[in-house]
């Protein structure tokens, strides 16, 4: 698997609504920054994932605007926005924010260490 794949097949886990799919693409350390929080440990990934999914219905999340800005065997960085939809409160929703996301190579596979998110306020 590629480094690019491993942003898709994250995506994908995350579109799933299934953190033990998201999980399977995180490394056992990984940290993540939030608009309004930051989770340095898996269960706070997972709550914070669980809690989004339970405000936003039906969410769909993409990546677009991917820019891979350092890679090597080891690790690999990427920027993108991100967009969401979904239906808050049963009203349709959507927004879009900036992400960095930081694979790194561990036992075999690329898994995500660091996402970075924060929202567009400006919409």
């Amino acid at each position: 698997m590629t480094y690019e794949n491993a942003l898709k097949q994250y995506i994908e886990a995350t579109n799933t609504h299934k953190f033990e799919n998201v999980k399977e693409m995180l490394h056992p350390h990984a940290v993540f920054w939030f608009t309004d929080k930051s989770c340095s440990n898996l269960e706070d990934i997972e709550s914070y994932f669980t809690n989004a999914w339970d405000v936003i219905k039906d969410e769909v999340y993409r990546a677009t605007d991917v820019k891979w800005i350092t890679t090597n065997e080891q690790s690999a960085t990427c920027l993108y926005t991100y967009q969401y939809e979904g239906y808050y409160k049963g009203q349709y929703v959507e927004g879009s924010g900036r992400a960095t996301n930081v694979f790194i190579w561990y036992k075999g596979k690329w898994k995500l260490i660091h996402e970075h998110l924060s929202a567009d306020t400006s919409l």
